[in-house]
């Protein structure tokens, strides 16, 4: 069914904080709204709270019709334990909701102590419709052709549908468990469980999370043939670029948010155009009562001067003298409070505040070898896949992307070229003086229980508390996160914390794998800018397309079915 979906008033945040007020939305069919804003502005608040999984603190949020079936598909960082996909699929699909009640409206019909109010057979059949709406009759049949046509490779097995599994890859049903596939194989299934659903209206978060260039393209050939309502938060760029027909920016330094008509790329045009505006509307305000109040300062002192010296310059009985200084002083005072009144009628317009800006810097290290790194005819066995034979060699100062789809073995070259991975044939060899920064997909190299403060510290063991205390502030990481366990961090927080590492740390070879992950698009823009100054070497994996764009490359590989070609 078409379906719209009205937002008044709304508030969300916590109790001690509140995010965002006075938002007001409405989700047409075929309306694709992107909401943007910095981390921590309330943008995965606000999705929740649309799809009623979340209490706003204030406003409403309302249906044509009341019955329509909203989904609301949030991040999920950690996998259930012991899920299948076919579980995933049903539960993000709301598949398995539907079913559940369906379940209980069917035990209803039988039970002989139905609660006063209650009519089973009208609770059975709204729960069949929602059910047959959800897709959930079909969709064990359905969704082995969706995994297949999604590149993951489907063998014979409960529930497996006629999808043939390759002899390169490992066989996926399903009843394989989530928590036994790659990052990629995983972000594949949660867009066949998008492409499986049957909503009238989406919620999508960060749906481009960990999906290659296939996955991407996609996602958005989804989004565009959707006749329903999509209201989806993304840092990628591109995407949004693709996809979007509004934009509801939540500007969390302004305490404001603004929906923009036109696409992404009409929006960043009018954002700027509207930021100039009010800045120039506040200098314009701030000078014209700048001056008002120094001629009224100007005033003030003439009539208090023009007494003064009435009184020295007229004799005691020179009553005539006296009585033109005294209307004098009053005309004067008279023009005083004309000015004070012209200032208090002066339409008061607020300055604009500064947003948080990450300052990023990578530290340099002195140079690397003329050699980084060497690969001779290396190959690298893991399981069924083999990465290899490569011949490649990285020169200092080279900078290089690198892409392929997932699963390639592009995190499995980067192992190879840094010395983390022994080549089961061939050689490979690291150059001297060669110091490494490395962002990896995983964000490893923070990682555990400890607290963050604690974590980086050990890490550069030549900073104090205080000095670590204060770069980690630089990126948003203030007292409330430094003192946390490091994986209770979001993956964006644990993000920022390896790029002020970066940052602390001098080096000459630099290793971003999938760096935009979960960055915020001002973070990302930072990250571009830094990266424009940095000298060093450059070895960057990204499915970015707008970074491949920005950030200057001078050599390009494609890593794809275990093999490596430079363009």
């Amino acid at each position: 069914m078409t379906a719209t979906l009205v937002a008044q008033g709304l508030a969300g945040g916590y109790a001690h904080r509140t995010l965002f007020e006075d938002l007001d939305l409405t989700v047409a069919p075929g309306d694709v709204i992107g909401v943007v804003g910095a981390n921590g502005a309330g943008k995965s608040t606000l999705l929740g709270i649309l799809g009623g999984a979340v209490t706003a603190l204030a406003g409403t949020v309302s249906l044509a019709p009341s019955d329509a079936f909203v989904g609301w598909l949030p991040q999920e960082h950690e996998r259930v334990e012991g899920e299948t996909i076919a579980q995933y699929v049903a539960r993000r699909t709301g598949c398995a909701e539907a079913s559940a009640r369906m379940d209980a409206a069917a035990e209803l019909l039988g039970a002989t102590d139905v609660p006063d109010g209650i009519d089973p057979g009208e609770e059975y059949s709204v729960a069949l419709e929602r059910w047959l709406a959800a897709g959930a009759a079909d969709l064990e049949e359905r969704l082995p052709a969706v995994l297949a046509e999604l590149g993951l490779a489907v063998g014979s097995g409960p529930g497996a549908g006629t999808g043939a599994a390759t002899s390169d890859a490992p066989v996926i049903t399903p009843d394989s468990l989530m928590t036994g596939l790659s990052g990629g194989q995983a972000a594949r299934v949660g867009l066949a469980a998008l492409i499986c659903s049957r909503f009238d209206i989406v919620l999508l978060d960060e749906p481009t999370n960990d999906l290659d260039l296939d996955g991407l393209a996609r996602l958005e050939a989804f989004v565009a043939g959707l006749r329903g309502g999509v209201v989806l938060v993304s840092h990628d760029r591109e995407f949004l670029a693709r996809t979007v027909t509004e934009v509801l920016e939540l500007d969390l330094a302004q305490h404001s948010n603004r929906v923009y008509g036109g696409g992404y790329d009409a929006y960043l045009e009018e954002r700027e155009t509207v930021r100039r505006h009010a800045r120039e509307d506040y200098e314009e305000f701030a000078s014209k009562k700048a001056d008002l109040v120094s001629r009224a300062r100007v005033q003030r002192e003439w009539s208090s001067q023009g007494v003064r010296n009435a009184m020295k310059k007229s004799p005691d009985n020179d009553k005539i003298r006296r009585k033109a200084a005294s209307e004098s002083s009053e005309k004067q005072a008279q023009k005083v409070r004309q000015m004070e009144s012209r200032i208090a009628r002066l339409d008061e317009v607020e300055e604009p505040r500064k947003e948080w800006k990450l300052e990023f810097t990578i530290g340099q290290a002195p140079r690397s070898s003329a050699v980084v790194a060497t690969l001779a005819a290396a190959s690298v066995t893991r399981g069924d896949f083999t990465l290899g034979p490569v011949s490649l060699q990285v020169q200092g100062g080279d900078r290089i992307g690198i892409t392929g789809p997932n699963g390639a073995g592009k995190s499995t070259l980067l192992g190879l070229l840094l010395g983390r991975i022994a080549p089961d044939d061939g050689r490979a060899s690291l150059g001297s003086s060669v110091a490494i920064g490395e962002i990896d997909q995983a964000r490893s190299l923070l990682a555990g229980r400890m607290p963050l403060a604690d974590a980086f510290e050990a890490l550069v063991p030549e900073l104090s508390s205080g000095e670590v205390r204060t770069l980690l502030a630089k990126f948003g990481l203030r007292a409330d996160h430094v003192l946390r366990p490091v994986d209770d961090l979001s993956p964006g927080e644990r993000t920022r914390a390896g790029m002020a590492l970066l940052q602390s740390r001098g080096v000459n070879v630099l290793v971003l794998d999938e760096p935009t992950n979960h960055l915020d698009l001002i973070a990302i823009e930072q990250l571009e800018q830094a990266l424009e100054g940095y000298e060093g070497t450059l070895l960057l994996v990204t499915h970015d397309r707008r970074m491949l764009e920005h950030v200057k490359l001078d050599r390009r590989w494609h890593v794809e079915g275990g093999r490596v070609t430079e363009s």
